[in-house]
Parts: C-alpha cells; structure tokens; sequence
C-alpha cells in the first residue's frame, strides 16, 4: 500500500511543465515576483518533511530565484586573443543551490538555514525552496529534534548544509578522500 507521498515523490521526478500546466503558470508567477519571496507553505511538502520541516512556529520556506549559467564575465577592451580572454567557461566554485540558501540567509540574518530543494528551472532561472529556522524561539528551543541549530551561527556560509557538504567534497570517504577532512584548507600543501 502506498501513500500520498510517494506519488508526490515520483510526481516530482519528471514535473510537467508543457503549455497550460500548473507547472507552467507557476514559472509565469514566479518570475514577476522577487528573487527571494517568503511562501506560506512549501510546495514539496514530502521533500521539506524528509529535510527537517515542521508545519509550526519557528519554521519558514522562503523561494529563491538564481539565474542560470556560469559567470557573467565582462569581456576585456584590451588586446588578448579570444582563448585567453576568460570570458566563457568560468564557473564558480559553489553551486546553484548554494548560492540560493545564502542569498536567503542573508535576507533573514536572526534564521538559520536547515536544508533546501529544487522546485524548477525555466529558460533563464532555478528555483529553489529554502527552509530556515528562528534560532531564538521558543518553539524551536523546546523541541529536541532541532534545537541543536540555536547553537549554530552562519551554518550556510560555512559549508555546513548538505549543498554545501557535498560541494566540500564530504559525501566522500575512505579511499581517495583523505584531504577533504577535516577540511580541504586544513590539508593545504600536505603531501600523501
């Protein structure tokens, strides 16, 4: 017997988004309004669930909107051949996602980011629900399963949520992992 979110769940896998849908009405909104808008509830609830949410004080989604692509770097006015020029190709060293949660962290600076997901991509933009959490309420103090984040301070900008772990390269272990920890700075210029 499967529940409501599974479907969710696979529903989510390959979001339609063809003309007239409610994919496609969404991108429409979506667009005109700012780049980092609170939401009242998230739109993958089994998602948010999975990652930490709780439909009670303290918790809040916010949607952030980051263009897609690479850098957008100036082209030079002085002389370089074309290959040298450094225009295309650069790409930042974090990802999309990252760049969402601390765009978001930074317009609510008494919240904490816990976690975050993809909720879809148009032609020029990704969108990304992010979950932030009051660090100082009540709420949030008196419940053992997330209080520990009152002891955290800037979690998204030092690395610490799962974007940012995976971007450290901390999903790996063991073998050919040994200068990721404890951090890849800590490991500069150590030979094998």
């Amino acid at each position: 017997m499967r529940g409501l979110y599974h479907y969710l769940r696979e529903t989510w896998k390959r979001p339609e988004a063809a003309y007239n849908t409610p994919q496609w009405h969404r991108y429409i909104k979506w667009r005109a309004e700012g780049a980092i808008v609170r939401v009242e509830k998230p739109l993958r609830i089994d998602r948010a669930r999975a990652l930490g949410y709780k439909a009670k004080p303290g918790f809040i989604v916010v949607r952030a909107r980051v263009r897609k692509g690479g850098r957008r770097k100036q082209r030079p006015n002085k002389g370089r051949k074309p290959s040298k020029m450094g225009v295309n190709k650069i790409t930042p060293a974090k990802s999309i996602k990252r760049i969402a949660e601390e765009r978001a962290a930074r317009k609510y600076p008494n919240m904490e980011v816990l976690n975050s997901y993809w909720i879809g991509k148009d032609g020029k933009y990704h969108y990304y629900e992010v979950i932030l959490v009051d660090r100082s309420h009540p709420a949030i103090l008196n419940d053992k399963d997330i209080n520990w984040i009152a002891n955290e301070r800037g979690r998204v900008f030092r690395g610490k949520t799962s974007a940012g772990k995976k971007g450290r390269g901390l999903r790996n272990k063991g073998k050919g992992a040994e200068k990721v920890r404890p951090s890849v700075r800590a490991n500069k210029g150590k030979t094998k």
